[in-house]
Parts: C-alpha cells; structure tokens; sequence
C-alpha cells in the first residue's frame, strides 16, 4: 500500500469515526412506543409525588445569582438518597397505563427529572452528565435501561422521545425535562401533577426563553438554546416558526426584538453540571 492509499484509508476511518460520531449526538426523533398509549380517562385517582416534593424542597437551590436552578448533590444524605429510592421504586411498580392521560403526563416528567438527578448523586462528582457513558460511542447515560414498568425496560430516552412528545405533541414539555446541565430548562421546585401541568409548563417555558441561555443578542445576532436546533420539527420546523413560539412567550423588550429579526439563528447550550457550591 503506497502513502497515498494509506492517506486514503486514514481519511475514510476518520470520516467514517465522524460520521458515527454525529449519529450518537444528533437528537432522537418522535417515535411513539404503542405500549404507552393505553390509559383510562375515567380513573381518578392521583400518583403520590410527595417524595420528590420534599425532596425538592430540600436540595433545589430556586435563589442563584445565574438565574439557574441548581441542586445541592454533595449535601444529599444518606437517608434522602434512600427516599429517592424509595419513591422510584414506588413509580416502577405503578401500572400507569391504568391512569388517565394527564395523570400519566405528570409521571412520567417527574419520573425523567428524579432519575436524572439519582444518576447524577451515584455518579458524582461529575462536571456533566455527558461524563457518564451507556455505551462506547455515548454520550451520556440516556440510553441505559434504568427501570422496568410493566415489564417494560425503560430509559431517559424512551421517556422523552417514544413516550412524552409523540404521545401528547407538546413543545412545551422541552421546558419540563431537566438533564442535569446548566443549558437545560430548570429543574422545577414543584412536582408536576394533572392540576398544575398547565401552569408549570407556561412559566418554565417563559423563564427559559426570558434568560440568555434560553434567547439572547449577541450584537446583531440572535443565539437560541441548541433545543430549539435538535428539535426544530417540535417548534413549527423553520426558523420562523421557532422565533415565533419565543415571541408567543418572551417578555415585551425581547418580543418586540424578535419580532423585527429576519436572519438565521445560531445556537449553543451548556453541558455543565447544575450543581450548587457545598
């Protein structure tokens, strides 16, 4: 083999290496998991989240100067990482396909934010979930299978991306999901349930898209959250029509600097942990 065609075959693994490579980052698509669909819209009955309440209650930190929420993971004791536990477990053995569909929304955004937290508290310290491998070419542990319900295996991604957005088609529950970094939408101080859906899913949206990590100016140029990139098709799929889901929640001064914008759009995001200082 001449230099030419080792130089060749060099490019091609690196490409091919590259190529893997943006497989694994590139968001999931919406692809509906039947099983999920199943519900019973006449039970009236409630899924106790108390747990994760009091959990919040205790370690979510609502009062940073960066306007982020962020967890206080190193001051977690012992005793409270067994009620989470606890509480996951209790979230495992529900046959939530017995529950109507609002109820079953609630479960599974809390479900998705206290698995989320308890990998990051068995893992730290980290400096991002991206740290945390489910695979060779992961990044991050969205792909592990973390728990079984109704003897279904499950994981982060099977949450948001085969059971949230393609079983209720709703944009704002971006706004709801916390992975742990301080790019992503805060981790709500309240546990979601059927009675505040509504308006917890409203005011995080508007507290994202209303801080710079949401919306900002840089100059002359508007940089979006890479949400708004990974999941176009969720926003309208064009750049207008996610500027105008932000103007439809963003605060007047932004608004009106949305409204008079007609360029493209870059994006970035911050994988940091969201940890408070010990």
């Amino acid at each position: 083999m001449n230099h030419q065609q080792k130089s060749l075959k060099t490019l091609f693994a690196i490409l091919t290496f590259l190529g893997l490579m943006q497989a694994v980052i590139a968001a999931p698509s919406a692809d509906l998991w039947e099983t999920w669909t199943r519900n019973n819209p006449v039970n009236q009955n409630q899924i106790n989240h108390e747990p994760w309440q009091e959990f919040l209650n205790k370690y979510l930190e609502t009062q940073h100067a960066s306007g982020i929420n962020r967890v206080r993971y190193t001051r977690v004791s012992t005793e409270d990482r067994q009620s989470l536990a606890d509480y996951l477990k209790q979230m495992s053995q529900t046959q939530i396909t017995a529950y109507s569909k609002q109820e079953q929304k609630a479960f599974w955004i809390n479900l998705y934010n206290a698995l989320t937290v308890q990998i990051i508290l068995k893992n730290y310290p980290v400096q991002s979930i991206r740290d945390i491998k489910s695979g060779f070419f992961s990044f991050g542990p969205w792909d592990m299978k973390l728990m079984e319900i109704e003897g279904e295996k499950i994981t982060l991604n099977d949450i948001e991306h085969r059971i949230l957005r393609p079983l209720w088609q709703d944009n704002r529950v971006h706004y709801a999901l916390n992975c742990a970094s301080l790019g992503c939408p805060d981790l709500q101080p309240q546990a979601f349930t059927r009675e505040n859906m509504e308006t917890l899913l409203d005011s995080a949206a508007r507290a994202f898209i209303n801080h710079e990590r949401g919306a900002k100016f840089e100059k002359e140029e508007l940089v979006l959250s890479s949400i708004y990139h990974w999941f176009k098709t969720d926003f309208g799929g064009t750049d207008a029509s996610v500027i105008e889901h932000l103007i439809h929640f963003a605060d007047a001064p932004l608004a009106e600097k949305l409204r008079s914008y007609h360029e493209s759009w870059d994006h970035d995001y911050d994988w940091k942990l969201n940890a408070a200082q010990p």
